[in-house]
């Protein structure tokens, strides 16, 4: 492996599992906010928003927390046949996979970046240059250039009503962070298939 490619991936590997080990503790986050609405709704007056904020924090714990089941090797496989193939053959296999999986989270990272620019109150077709401008506004006039650059924020539709620019901000950088730990999976299938170690 390159200098290059092993420090790609020591460093990715290092924030996914940072990532990972904080996004572990968003499922205690999810029981507590459940535990809560069954109280609330037995005993006193039911919370509105204990549905949609657990849906919030199942959200972050997989989409946080993937890239980090992908670096334990834990995500889900059809096992029919790829697993009686030698470590050499499954680098093989995942090699040329992993430019699918490259392209579907080029995709959803394309989508997720779109999105959160419209829930930031942005309606026009260059999402990537609205962010850039809101980078160039923050170093310009800080907090009010922000301010300034941001429009309508979206809501949620339910009772409670939520904003659901924090969700799709957290949704942005899973997909982010889950295509970075693709490629650095991509560089030791291969090592693997030179033989070295990773």
């Amino acid at each position: 492996m390159t200098r290059f490619m092993r420090a790609y991936v020591k460093y990715v590997e290092a924030v996914n599992y940072v990532m990972g080990r904080i996004a572990m503790y968003m499922l205690f986050v999810m029981m507590g906010i459940l535990l809560w609405s069954s109280i609330s709704k037995t005993f006193f007056v039911p919370s509105i928003w204990t549905l949609e904020m657990a849906q919030f924090a199942l959200v972050a714990y997989y989409l946080i927390g993937g890239p980090y089941s992908i670096q334990l090797g834990s995500n889900v496989r059809m096992d029919l046949v790829y697993g009686s193939w030698s470590a050499r053959t499954k680098a093989w296999v995942d090699a040329f996979s992993v430019f699918a999986l490259m392209f579907y989270l080029g995709v959803l990272l394309y989508g997720a970046v779109s999105s959160t620019a419209y829930s930031l109150g942005y309606f026009g077709s260059e999402p990537f240059g609205f962010f850039w401008d809101l980078i160039k506004a923050f170093f310009a006039d800080g907090a009010a250039g922000v301010r300034e650059k941001i429009g309508f924020l979206e809501r949620s539709y339910s009772s409670w009503q939520p904003y659901m620019a924090p969700i799709k901000i957290v949704m942005t950088l899973g997909i982010f962070l889950m295509l970075l730990q693709a490629i650095a999976e991509f560089f030791k299938d291969i090592e693997r298939i030179r033989g070295g170690e990773e």
